[in-house]
Formats: C-alpha cells, sequence, structure tokens
C-alpha cells in the first residue's frame, strides 16, 4: 500500500485536483519522444475541497487553456505526454486568473509510463500527488485491480468478495493499494470501514484488462464506487472506461478533456511558470 503524502498547510487554502496537458513536437528530438509518450490524468479524492479551475499552458505559451469547476470524484481519462518534466498549478474555482496559484508541482514523465496525478486528503492538509500505474496485461487471462481509497466516512477500509476472499484489507483513506490479480467474471464486492458504513458494488472484470476501483464518499451519505478500466491487453483505453458504481449515488461524473487539435501550440500544465517562480513547489 502507498501512502499519499499530503503538503504543508501553508500550501493549502483551497484547491484539490491537478490536470496536466500535452505540448506539440517542434524538433526531430520532441518528434521522437511522441512517437512512445508517457500517460497522464488527473485525479480530485479530497471530499471536503470545493471545485477548482485548472489551467493548461505551455512553457511558451501565451495564453493558458482554462478548465473551470473540477470537482471531488472526478478521474479524468489517460492524456499521452512527450516526454519531459510539467508543471501543475490551480486556483479556487471562481478566482480571478491573475491571482497566484494556491498549489503547484511538477511532474516527470517517462516513455512508456503511466502516471495518476491527484489531489489528496482533507481540505485542511491537502497535497498533490503523483501514482506509477501499471496498465501492463495481467498474466493467464486474469484482470487486474487495485482500490484507490477517498472516503472519510470509512477512513479504514476492507474490501472483499461477499462471501468470499479479500481484495484488500485495512485501506487507509488518502492510500492506494497495489495491484492485485483477480479471476475474471461478474462479482459482487464488500466495502466496510471500521466505524463507517459499509456498501456493495456490482462488478464485471474482464480477462486482459486493468482496473481502479474509486471509493468515494456519496452526496447523499454513506459511499459510492467507480470502477475504471484503464487498460485493456496493455494498452490504454482511450475513452477511461467506466465500468460500474454502486453504494449509494454512483457515477460522480469524469473530467472531460477538449479535443487537440493540430495547430495548438501544446497543451501543459496548469498556470504558466513565470507564476510559478513565485510559488514554493512541491515535486516528486
Amino acid at each position: 500500500m502507498h501512502l499519499l503524502r499530503t503538503a504543508p498547510r501553508r500550501l493549502l487554502a483551497g484547491a484539490g485536483v491537478l490536470l496536466l496537458g500535452v505540448a506539440l513536437p517542434t524538433s526531430p528530438a520532441a518528434a521522437a519522444s511522441a512517437a512512445s509518450p508517457g500517460y497522464v490524468r488527473l485525479a480530485h479524492l479530497s471530499p471536503d475541497t470545493p471545485s477548482v479551475d485548472v489551467y493548461l499552458a505551455a512553457p511558451d505559451a501565451t495564453e493558458p487553456q482554462v478548465f473551470p469547476g473540477v470537482g471531488y470524484g472526478v478521474l479524468s481519462d489517460y492524456l499521452p505526454l512527450p516526454v519531459g518534466r510539467y508543471a501543475v498549478a490551480m486556483r479556487e474555482a471562481g478566482a480571478p486568473a491573475d491571482d497566484p496559484p494556491v498549489l503547484t508541482t511538477e511532474v516527470a514523465v517517462t516513455s512508456g509510463a503511466a502516471y495518476t496525478v491527484a489531489g489528496v486528503g482533507r481540505y485542511a492538509d491537502l497535497g498533490l500527488r503523483v501514482l506509477q500505474d501499471d496498465l501492463s496485461a495481467p498474466e493467464g487471462g486474469r484482470a487486474k485491480v487495485r482500490v484507490v481509497q477517498a472516503s472519510v466516512r470509512a477512513p479504514v477500509l476492507d474490501v472483499a468478495v461477499a462471501d468470499g476472499p479479500a481484495i484488500a484489507n485495512g485501506v487507509h483513506f488518502a492510500t492506494t493499494t497495489d495491484y492485485q490479480l483477480v479471476e475474471p467474471g461478474q462479482w459482487r464486492l464488500r466495502l466496510s470501514g471500521s466505524g463507517g458504513p459499509t456498501t456493495q458494488a456490482e462488478v464485471r472484470l474482464t480477462g486482459g484488462a486493468v482496473y481502479s476501483l474509486l471509493v468515494l464518499d456519496a452526496k447523499e451519505g454513506g459511499l459510492t464506487t467507480e470502477l475504471r478500466r484503464d487498460a485493456q491487453g496493455g494498452t490504454v483505453v482511450p475513452s477511461g472506461g467506466v465500468e460500474t458504481g454502486a453504494g449509494g449515488t454512483a457515477g460522480t461524473g469524469r473530467f472531460g478533456y477538449p479535443a487537440v487539435t493540430a495547430g495548438l501550440a501544446g497543451l501543459a500544465l496548469v498556470g504558466g511558470l513565470l507564476l510559478l517562480r513565485r510559488r514554493r513547489r512541491t515535486s516528486w
């Protein structure tokens, strides 16, 4: 299990999600790296953090791209990115575009690797963290699944097949488990927390697929889940592949990235590097 450590309190103020973009190659070296990109997606996993406006700008871009009102429970599709380091920043939803970002960070993208970059923890102790995703095809026709724990109502969570084996035990809030190999098929999962709510989720796992099971606080109370099919046969699923949700209100919505057009100077990450110089950066 990997602990997603939170950031210092002075970095906080009110954001909780990050986003990464892509710069189109302008040189032979960049074109070569574009042929074997890395993959990055965002997640907003802080239940009590309000929505944020996300800004995307290439290092040499004059104007950033703006994505307003990204909220809790969002897990985006993967974006293919050229190899390199990317800057991330964000502002509270509705804040003026010339306000300094409230959180900033960087992520290094390597060829063929995949990452989930997430705002995690409670609002009062928020941090930006990156997960290394293993999208390689599972062996023997089985499926591969991990649990991403973003519920404060069940701060320590057990996930098991109903009347069957455990998938994960003692999963703490703001952590994610290692991937586990499971047999494909239709499963009923039981999610129970220490002193918290219990729910069940019906999931169908396909052989050769890689999944992330998000556990979230439902708006109406209790828990909700969303199963995301991240890869199939070792290949990233372009549309994200939402499979199912259960327990409370399922389906908290996904962030829709705009299309990247051939004439675009490039997508990158939030806020512009000049703004980043005025803020302390968190790096991995």
